[in-house]
Protein backbone atom coordinates (compact mmCIF):
# COMPACT_ATOMS: atom_id res chain seq x y z
CA UNK A 1 0.00 0.00 0.00
CA UNK A 2 3.04 2.49 0.11
CA UNK A 3 4.45 2.24 -3.28
CA UNK A 4 3.25 4.43 -6.70
CA UNK A 5 5.51 3.33 -9.02
CA UNK A 6 4.25 4.25 -12.04
CA UNK A 7 0.83 5.67 -11.15
CA UNK A 8 -0.54 8.53 -12.09
CA UNK A 9 -1.69 11.25 -9.84
CA UNK A 10 -3.46 14.20 -9.57
CA UNK A 11 -3.00 16.34 -6.16
CA UNK A 12 -5.27 19.40 -6.24
CA UNK A 13 -4.15 22.24 -3.70
CA UNK A 14 -0.47 20.40 -3.54
CA UNK A 15 0.57 24.17 -3.05
CA UNK A 16 -0.85 24.35 0.30
CA UNK A 17 -0.06 23.04 3.89
CA UNK A 18 -1.15 19.33 3.49
CA UNK A 19 -1.03 19.52 -0.14
CA UNK A 20 2.89 19.99 -0.57
CA UNK A 21 3.66 17.33 2.15
CA UNK A 22 1.68 14.64 0.29
CA UNK A 23 3.12 16.00 -3.09
CA UNK A 24 6.36 15.35 -2.01
CA UNK A 25 5.77 11.89 -0.18
CA UNK A 26 4.11 10.98 -3.32
CA UNK A 27 7.13 11.33 -5.57
CA UNK A 28 9.45 9.47 -3.25
CA UNK A 29 6.81 6.66 -3.46
CA UNK A 30 7.54 6.66 -7.14
CA UNK A 31 4.34 8.64 -8.47
CA UNK A 32 3.71 10.74 -11.37
CA UNK A 33 2.37 13.50 -10.17
CA UNK A 34 0.20 16.65 -11.60
CA UNK A 35 0.61 19.08 -9.19
CA UNK A 36 -2.50 21.72 -9.36
CA UNK A 37 -1.82 25.29 -7.66
CA UNK A 38 -4.17 27.65 -7.62
CA UNK A 39 -3.10 30.07 -10.55
CA UNK A 40 -2.22 33.88 -9.18
CA UNK A 41 -0.82 36.76 -11.13
CA UNK A 42 2.42 36.98 -8.89
CA UNK A 43 3.44 33.57 -10.56
CA UNK A 44 4.17 31.90 -7.39
CA UNK A 45 3.55 28.28 -6.39
CA UNK A 46 2.89 28.43 -2.79
CA UNK A 47 4.62 25.92 -0.33
CA UNK A 48 5.84 24.10 -4.14
CA UNK A 49 8.44 26.82 -4.31
CA UNK A 50 9.74 25.68 -1.16
CA UNK A 51 10.04 21.59 -2.08
CA UNK A 52 14.01 20.16 -2.35
CA UNK A 53 14.93 20.65 -5.78
CA UNK A 54 15.36 16.83 -6.16
CA UNK A 55 11.32 16.52 -5.79
CA UNK A 56 10.11 20.17 -7.65
CA UNK A 57 11.85 18.55 -10.90
CA UNK A 58 9.81 15.28 -10.96
CA UNK A 59 6.57 17.33 -10.71
CA UNK A 60 4.05 18.24 -13.51
CA UNK A 61 2.77 21.67 -11.96
CA UNK A 62 -0.20 23.28 -13.09
CA UNK A 63 -2.05 26.32 -12.25
CA UNK A 64 -5.70 26.84 -12.34
CA UNK A 65 -8.85 26.65 -10.41
CA UNK A 66 -11.14 24.03 -8.98
CA UNK A 67 -14.12 26.46 -9.74
CA UNK A 68 -13.89 26.02 -13.93
CA UNK A 69 -15.07 22.83 -14.54
CA UNK A 70 -13.74 22.76 -18.38
CA UNK A 71 -9.98 23.51 -16.68
CA UNK A 72 -10.62 20.34 -14.35
CA UNK A 73 -11.83 18.25 -17.00
CA UNK A 74 -8.44 18.57 -18.89
CA UNK A 75 -6.14 16.99 -16.22
CA UNK A 76 -7.82 14.11 -15.07
CA UNK A 77 -7.90 11.75 -18.31
CA UNK A 78 -6.89 8.26 -17.54
CA UNK A 79 -5.60 8.77 -13.66
CA UNK A 80 -4.94 6.13 -11.21
CA UNK A 81 -5.91 8.64 -8.09
CA UNK A 82 -6.92 12.17 -7.62
CA UNK A 83 -6.01 13.35 -4.18
CA UNK A 84 -8.47 16.60 -4.14
CA UNK A 85 -7.29 18.74 -0.96
CA UNK A 86 -8.05 22.32 -2.47
CA UNK A 87 -10.55 24.12 -0.30
CA UNK A 88 -10.88 27.26 1.70
CA UNK A 89 -10.00 26.29 5.37
CA UNK A 90 -9.83 29.16 7.41
CA UNK A 91 -12.97 29.21 9.34
CA UNK A 92 -12.47 32.73 10.87
CA UNK A 93 -12.70 33.92 7.00
CA UNK A 94 -15.67 31.81 6.92
CA UNK A 95 -17.92 34.16 8.78
CA UNK A 96 -17.07 36.96 6.49
CA UNK A 97 -17.42 35.33 3.20
CA UNK A 98 -19.55 32.11 3.44
CA UNK A 99 -20.30 32.05 -0.37
CA UNK A 100 -17.17 31.46 -1.48
CA UNK A 101 -16.42 28.82 0.75
CA UNK A 102 -19.24 27.27 -1.17
CA UNK A 103 -18.01 28.05 -4.59
CA UNK A 104 -14.42 26.60 -3.69
CA UNK A 105 -15.37 23.85 -1.07
CA UNK A 106 -18.81 22.68 -2.78
CA UNK A 107 -18.47 23.32 -6.49
CA UNK A 108 -14.74 22.43 -6.68
CA UNK A 109 -15.71 18.97 -5.31
CA UNK A 110 -18.47 18.58 -7.86
CA UNK A 111 -16.21 19.65 -10.81
CA UNK A 112 -13.81 17.20 -9.66
CA UNK A 113 -16.32 14.52 -9.21
CA UNK A 114 -18.07 15.31 -12.50
CA UNK A 115 -14.36 15.07 -14.45
CA UNK A 116 -13.39 11.35 -12.60
CA UNK A 117 -16.61 10.57 -13.93
CA UNK A 118 -16.21 11.00 -17.41
CA UNK A 119 -12.09 10.76 -16.85
CA UNK A 120 -11.59 7.42 -16.79
CA UNK A 121 -10.08 7.69 -13.34
CA UNK A 122 -9.17 5.07 -11.05
CA UNK A 123 -10.03 6.22 -7.68
CA UNK A 124 -10.72 9.41 -5.56
CA UNK A 125 -9.88 10.12 -2.39
CA UNK A 126 -11.67 14.04 -1.34
CA UNK A 127 -10.27 15.70 1.79
CA UNK A 128 -13.03 16.19 4.58
CA UNK A 129 -12.27 17.38 7.89
CA UNK A 130 -13.58 16.28 11.90
CA UNK A 131 -14.68 19.95 11.57
CA UNK A 132 -17.83 18.22 10.32
CA UNK A 133 -18.64 16.51 13.37
CA UNK A 134 -19.44 19.95 15.55
CA UNK A 135 -19.00 19.49 19.39
CA UNK A 136 -18.74 15.55 20.07
CA UNK A 137 -21.73 13.53 21.07
CA UNK A 138 -19.88 10.99 21.56
CA UNK A 139 -16.04 10.25 22.12
CA UNK A 140 -13.98 9.09 20.68
CA UNK A 141 -15.89 10.06 17.15
CA UNK A 142 -16.47 7.10 15.04
CA UNK A 143 -17.63 7.27 11.13
CA UNK A 144 -21.55 7.10 12.42
CA UNK A 145 -21.22 10.55 14.56
CA UNK A 146 -23.71 12.63 13.40
CA UNK A 147 -22.85 16.10 10.84
CA UNK A 148 -23.37 19.11 12.16
CA UNK A 149 -22.10 22.32 10.83
CA UNK A 150 -21.24 24.75 13.65
CA UNK A 151 -19.30 26.98 11.27
CA UNK A 152 -20.23 28.39 7.44
CA UNK A 153 -16.88 25.96 6.52
CA UNK A 154 -17.78 22.97 8.27
CA UNK A 155 -21.42 23.32 6.59
CA UNK A 156 -19.19 23.56 3.11
CA UNK A 157 -17.35 20.49 4.15
CA UNK A 158 -20.10 18.48 4.98
CA UNK A 159 -22.37 18.82 1.31
CA UNK A 160 -19.31 18.65 -0.59
CA UNK A 161 -19.08 14.91 2.14
CA UNK A 162 -22.39 14.73 0.70
CA UNK A 163 -21.77 15.17 -2.67
CA UNK A 164 -19.13 12.56 -2.84
CA UNK A 165 -21.37 10.17 -1.53
CA UNK A 166 -24.42 11.19 -3.84
CA UNK A 167 -21.39 10.41 -6.69
CA UNK A 168 -20.57 6.86 -6.06
CA UNK A 169 -24.41 5.71 -5.01
CA UNK A 170 -25.96 7.70 -8.58
CA UNK A 171 -22.91 7.27 -10.97
CA UNK A 172 -20.43 4.48 -9.21
CA UNK A 173 -17.24 7.42 -8.74
CA UNK A 174 -14.91 5.21 -7.27
CA UNK A 175 -14.45 7.61 -4.14
CA UNK A 176 -13.55 7.97 -0.68
CA UNK A 177 -13.69 10.23 1.85
CA UNK A 178 -10.73 10.68 4.50
CA UNK A 179 -11.49 12.70 7.34
CA UNK A 180 -8.26 13.75 9.11
CA UNK A 181 -8.28 15.68 12.68
CA UNK A 182 -6.41 18.49 13.32
CA UNK A 183 -3.14 18.44 11.91
CA UNK A 184 0.18 20.37 12.29
CA UNK A 185 3.49 20.45 10.73
CA UNK A 186 6.44 22.78 9.12
CA UNK A 187 4.39 25.23 6.55
CA UNK A 188 1.21 25.59 8.09
CA UNK A 189 -0.77 28.87 8.13
CA UNK A 190 -0.62 30.86 11.47
CA UNK A 191 -4.13 30.95 10.61
CA UNK A 192 -3.91 27.72 12.96
CA UNK A 193 -3.47 27.36 17.02
CA UNK A 194 -0.37 25.41 17.00
CA UNK A 195 2.01 27.78 13.98
CA UNK A 196 0.48 30.84 16.63
CA UNK A 197 1.23 29.39 19.60
CA UNK A 198 4.96 28.85 18.43
CA UNK A 199 5.80 31.71 16.41
CA UNK A 200 4.54 34.27 19.26
CA UNK A 201 6.79 31.93 21.83
CA UNK A 202 9.55 32.61 19.49
CA UNK A 203 9.48 35.80 18.39
CA UNK A 204 11.49 38.17 20.41
CA UNK A 205 9.00 41.14 19.38
CA UNK A 206 6.23 39.52 21.26
CA UNK A 207 6.19 40.24 24.96
CA UNK A 208 3.25 37.21 25.74
CA UNK A 209 1.20 34.74 23.68
CA UNK A 210 -2.35 35.67 22.40
CA UNK A 211 -4.77 33.30 22.01
CA UNK A 212 -8.30 32.63 21.83
CA UNK A 213 -9.92 29.75 24.55
CA UNK A 214 -7.50 27.77 25.94
CA UNK A 215 -10.84 25.26 26.96
CA UNK A 216 -11.54 23.64 23.29
CA UNK A 217 -9.55 19.48 23.24
CA UNK A 218 -8.01 18.21 20.16
CA UNK A 219 -6.90 15.71 18.57
CA UNK A 220 -3.79 16.88 16.90
CA UNK A 221 -1.87 14.85 14.17
CA UNK A 222 1.37 15.50 12.59
CA UNK A 223 1.20 16.10 9.12
CA UNK A 224 3.81 13.14 7.61
CA UNK A 225 1.07 10.87 9.55
CA UNK A 226 -1.98 12.46 7.54
CA UNK A 227 -0.02 12.50 4.49
CA UNK A 228 0.88 8.64 5.05
CA UNK A 229 -3.09 7.99 5.32
CA UNK A 230 -3.71 9.78 2.17
CA UNK A 231 -1.29 7.58 0.70
CA UNK A 232 -2.23 4.36 1.86
CA UNK A 233 -6.06 5.03 1.13
CA UNK A 234 -4.89 5.99 -2.35
CA UNK A 235 -3.69 2.06 -2.76
CA UNK A 236 -5.77 -0.11 -0.04
CA UNK A 237 -7.28 -3.20 -1.73
CA UNK A 238 -10.98 -2.33 -1.34
CA UNK A 239 -12.26 0.60 0.05
CA UNK A 240 -15.75 1.44 1.02
CA UNK A 241 -16.22 4.00 -1.91
CA UNK A 242 -18.80 6.84 -0.75
CA UNK A 243 -17.66 5.94 3.06
CA UNK A 244 -15.80 8.26 4.89
CA UNK A 245 -12.29 7.36 7.35
CA UNK A 246 -11.39 8.95 10.26
CA UNK A 247 -7.65 9.59 10.36
CA UNK A 248 -6.49 10.87 13.76
CA UNK A 249 -4.36 9.60 16.98
CA UNK A 250 -7.33 9.04 19.33
CA UNK A 251 -4.86 11.31 21.74
CA UNK A 252 -6.78 14.36 23.15
CA UNK A 253 -5.65 17.72 24.86
CA UNK A 254 -6.76 20.77 25.53
CA UNK A 255 -5.40 23.96 24.16
CA UNK A 256 -3.97 25.11 27.25
CA UNK A 257 -1.99 21.67 27.50
CA UNK A 258 -0.35 21.65 23.78
CA UNK A 259 0.28 25.08 24.95
CA UNK A 260 2.32 23.84 28.06
CA UNK A 261 4.36 21.28 25.61
CA UNK A 262 5.36 23.67 23.19
CA UNK A 263 6.41 25.70 26.23
CA UNK A 264 8.31 23.45 27.53
CA UNK A 265 10.36 22.57 24.58
CA UNK A 266 10.71 26.30 23.60
CA UNK A 267 11.79 27.28 26.96
CA UNK A 268 9.46 30.46 26.95
CA UNK A 269 8.21 31.59 30.19
CA UNK A 270 5.87 34.19 28.29
CA UNK A 271 2.61 35.08 29.83
CA UNK A 272 -0.49 33.57 27.98
CA UNK A 273 -3.36 36.20 27.49
CA UNK A 274 -6.86 35.13 26.20
CA UNK A 275 -8.60 37.57 23.76
CA UNK A 276 -12.46 37.46 23.21
CA UNK A 277 -12.55 38.96 20.02
CA UNK A 278 -10.21 35.28 18.90
CA UNK A 279 -12.85 32.81 19.80
CA UNK A 280 -15.52 31.88 17.44
CA UNK A 281 -19.25 32.49 18.31
CA UNK A 282 -20.24 30.69 21.67
CA UNK A 283 -22.85 28.53 19.31
CA UNK A 284 -19.97 27.96 16.58
CA UNK A 285 -16.89 26.58 18.77
CA UNK A 286 -16.27 22.92 18.52
CA UNK A 287 -15.34 21.81 21.72
CA UNK A 288 -14.30 18.51 21.67
CA UNK A 289 -12.78 16.02 18.57
CA UNK A 290 -11.07 12.64 19.39
CA UNK A 291 -10.85 10.48 16.76
CA UNK A 292 -11.62 6.46 16.48
CA UNK A 293 -9.50 5.28 13.92
CA UNK A 294 -10.27 1.97 13.68
CA UNK A 295 -11.66 1.93 10.10
CA UNK A 296 -9.12 2.88 8.47
CA UNK A 297 -6.80 0.69 10.33
CA UNK A 298 -8.45 -2.43 9.20
CA UNK A 299 -8.76 -0.86 5.25
CA UNK A 300 -5.01 0.16 4.70
CA UNK A 301 -2.68 -0.37 8.17
CA UNK A 302 -2.55 3.22 9.10
CA UNK A 303 -2.33 4.41 12.57
CA UNK A 304 -0.39 7.88 13.77
CA UNK A 305 2.76 6.89 14.61
CA UNK A 306 4.62 10.61 15.31
CA UNK A 307 4.05 11.38 19.10
CA UNK A 308 2.51 15.20 19.55
CA UNK A 309 5.55 15.86 21.39
CA UNK A 310 8.36 14.78 18.91
CA UNK A 311 6.07 16.29 16.18
CA UNK A 312 5.92 19.62 18.05
CA UNK A 313 9.43 19.60 18.85
CA UNK A 314 10.11 19.16 14.80
CA UNK A 315 7.65 21.99 14.19
CA UNK A 316 9.79 24.24 16.41
CA UNK A 317 12.87 24.04 14.81
CA UNK A 318 11.24 24.71 11.73
CA UNK A 319 10.31 27.83 12.91
CA UNK A 320 13.35 28.67 13.94
CA UNK A 321 14.99 28.54 10.65
CA UNK A 322 12.44 30.22 9.57
CA UNK A 323 12.49 32.90 11.71
CA UNK A 324 16.20 33.38 11.77
CA UNK A 325 15.96 33.72 7.83
CA UNK A 326 13.77 36.17 8.21
CA UNK A 327 11.25 34.12 6.06
CA UNK A 328 8.23 35.43 8.11
CA UNK A 329 6.35 38.71 8.42
CA UNK A 330 6.40 39.98 12.19
CA UNK A 331 2.51 40.24 11.93
CA UNK A 332 1.61 37.55 10.22
CA UNK A 333 -1.35 35.94 11.05
CA UNK A 334 -1.92 38.13 14.70
CA UNK A 335 -5.27 39.57 13.61
CA UNK A 336 -7.21 36.21 13.10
Amino acid sequence: MTDYSGKRVLVTGAEGFIGSHLTTDLVRRGARVTALSQYNSFGTLGWLDDLPDDIFRELKIVSGDVRDPHFVRQLTEELDVVFHLAALIAIPYSYVAPQSYVDVNVTGTLNILEACRSGSVGRMIHTSTSEVYGTALFTPITEQHPLQGQSPYSASKIAADHMVEAYCRSFEVPAVILRPFNTFGPRQSERAVIPTVIRQMLDPACDDVRIGDLAPVRDFNYVEDIADAFCRIGLADSPEFGRAYNAGSGRAVTIGEMIDIVRGIVGSNKAIVEESHRRRPSKSEVFELIAAAARIEEACSWKSSVGLEAGLARTVEWWRARLAAGQVRRDAGYQV
